[in-house]
């Protein structure tokens, strides 16, 4: 049922309408002027229409500060997400090096780790509407920028300081360096976005920098885990955020990455039918884009975090179960997150792969021969070795 058709009758089956919470939110933001004072979360967007001479800017709250939203539901995130203003001016990429004034601001903001505060005057009062995404979370009205100030210091963690200020280092090792001081994934890629890491710098959709961001650290972690021993049990971790429900489960083989999705009815994108998809990878560089987009590398990034906090290597079937209770998409840091919940989790300890699969079917509402017959890591290891890549 499309929604052009539907008209928020409710006829897709779907808990809540997608269109009338966005209708919702928006009408309940308050009139917006010329002038908006904030503390950035910190985020900036920088967008990908009209590339390479793209709009970028930092994101602020319409008023006040945003709301807490942890342990709530898709659409408290939304509510929150909504009240979010979008400046933006229109920038030519290669000017990363040799940024405006407003780059320049955008830039301190990317580098802190704490809200900043700051003062945003636009052309015209911000308009639009709440836009959802695959990858990108939710924002709201947005508006072409006058002038911007920071009305705060940023707090820039000197490792940031010092790999922004290194232009003789690439973006992959910049990126992999930052996150082994600690520095988180969502920082990394802002600085990349702004065009803040490596030696030819220039500014990164947001989209784009968000998977690449995740692809950068997690190949330089699966370096590391491709040289620590093999696991000797098997592992089951499990985990839901946002009615994304994760089994991830590690067992005593060379290392390998399979992630099954599987999208339910009535969650975002479907209707009435299911759909399943997979992708993998081994021990090698991994070719191409994932069919499964984003999603995979975000999972895949909490996997190999599990491997290199235990120091061993295992091959991980990761599966993703999305239910009605994802509604509307939020973004790919969803699924990293969900993943990383699932692993905060003491893990089952069991003796066999199909010891596993019992356990893992337990809780999930999509019968196995659904799932396993796209999967190769859930085959015995002597028929894995032989088809893992078919």
């Amino acid at each position: 049922m499309r929604c052009v058709s539907c008209k928020g009758k409710g006829l897709c089956g779907r808990a809540v309408c997608p269109v009338l919470r966005r209708l919702e939110v928006i009408s309940a933001l308050p009139p917006l002027g010329t002038t908006i004072c904030g503390d950035s979360p910190p985020e900036v967007f920088v967008g990908r229409q009209g590339y390479p001479l793209v709009k970028a800017g930092p994101l602020l709250p319409a008023c006040g500060t945003l709301p807490e939203v942890a342990g709530r539901d898709v659409g408290d995130y939304i509510a929150m997400r909504s009240r979010l203003v979008r400046s933006e001016t229109s920038i030519g990429v290669h000017q990363a090096m040799r940024p405006s004034r407003l780059l320049e601001t955008a830039q301190e903001i990317a580098m802190s780790s704490r809200p900043v505060s700051l003062e945003v005057s636009f052309v015209r009062p911000p308009a639009g509407n709440l836009s959802f995404d695959g990858v990108l979370s939710p924002s709201g009205p947005s508006g072409e920028m006058r002038e911007v100030e920071l009305t705060s210091s940023p707090s820039v963690p000197r490792r940031v300081d010092a790999l922004v200020a290194d232009t003789d280092i690439s973006a992959s090792q910049a990126a992999e360096e930052l996150f082994l001081s600690r520095v988180d994934v969502d920082q990394i890629s802002r600085l990349l976005s702004v065009g803040l890491l490596g030696k030819r710098r220039k500014l990164v959709p947001t989209r784009w920098s968000i998977t690449a961001s995740d692809d950068m650290v997690g190949r330089a972690l699966k370096r590391e885990v491709l040289n620590m021993p093999v696991l000797e049990e098997h592992l089951l971790f499990s985990g839901e955020l946002l009615g994304n429900h994760f089994e991830i489960l590690l067992m005593p083989r060379s290392f390998a990455f399979e992630l099954i999705e599987i999208w339910l009815p009535h969650s975002a994108w479907m209707e009435e039918q299911a759909w399943i998809g997979a992708d993998r990878e081994g021990p090698g560089d991994r070719r191409g884009y994932s069919t499964l987009a984003g999603g995979y590398y975000a999972a895949r990034l909490a996997s190999l975090e599990i491997l290199s906090r235990l120091g061993r290597q295992a091959s991980v079937l990761a599966l993703r179960e999305i239910n009605e209770q994802y509604w509307a998409p939020l973004g790919v840091w969803v699924v990293r997150e969900a993943a990383r919940k699932a692993a905060s989790h003491p893990p089952s300890r069991l003796e066999t792969l199909e010891e596993a699969i019992s356990e893992m079917h337990m809780r999930m509402r999509t019968p196995a021969d659904s799932w396993r017959r796209l999967s190769s890591l859930s085959r015995p290891a002597q028929a894995t070795l032989s088809g893992f890549f078919l």
